[in-house]
């Protein structure tokens, strides 16, 4: 099994392409699409299969991180105010992206609207032949997200050098 994108809820498009583009350096794969209710495409029907009857539309937008993974943005057309993060709800709860520029991705991220919620960590600061180092952030909508330093798999593997 592979990643293959993520989607996010945004509220205001312009604004998240030029932050996921200029903050967190992903490239524009489909611009800016609005997407209105119907049942004659095959994107028609499973908007409203997922969305729901009268779901008025959304603007949507494709970008793609260094690696080939894909980040869908969608702004519902009758959406609500920004969202408090609810830590009781199940569902998703973050995404991460690696990084070796923490410094100027965190400076960009507060640039670009985002907020740094946490100070820089090492996982194994008792152990600097682990240097693995992670933040937590949330871009201008109040999606959280991570920064790493190192692969998923060296960042928690007991035994990497």
């Amino acid at each position: 099994m592979k990643m293959n994108h993520v989607g996010l809820m945004v509220g205001d498009m312009d604004k998240a392409v030029e932050f996921y583009t200029k903050a967190l350096g992903l490239r524009v794969v489909m611009g800016n699409t609005k997407v209105q209710e119907e049942r004659q495409t095959a994107i028609g029907k499973m908007c409203v299969a997922v969305f729901g009857e009268g779901f008025k539309g959304f603007n949507i937008a494709h970008l793609v991180t260094t690696d080939g993974i894909g980040v869908e943005l969608f702004e519902m057309i009758d959406r609500q105010e920004r969202h408090n993060v609810d830590f009781t709800r199940l569902g998703i709860f973050h995404f991460c992206l690696q990084t070796d520029d923490f410094e100027g991705a965190i400076a960009r991220t507060e640039q670009y609207g985002g907020k740094v919620r946490m100070d820089i960590m090492r996982y194994h600061p008792e152990d600097e032949s682990k240097p693995a180092k992670m933040v937590y952030l949330e871009d201008p909508f109040g999606n959280l997200f991570e920064f790493y330093s190192h692969t998923y798999e060296e960042t928690y593997a007991s035994d990497y050098e």
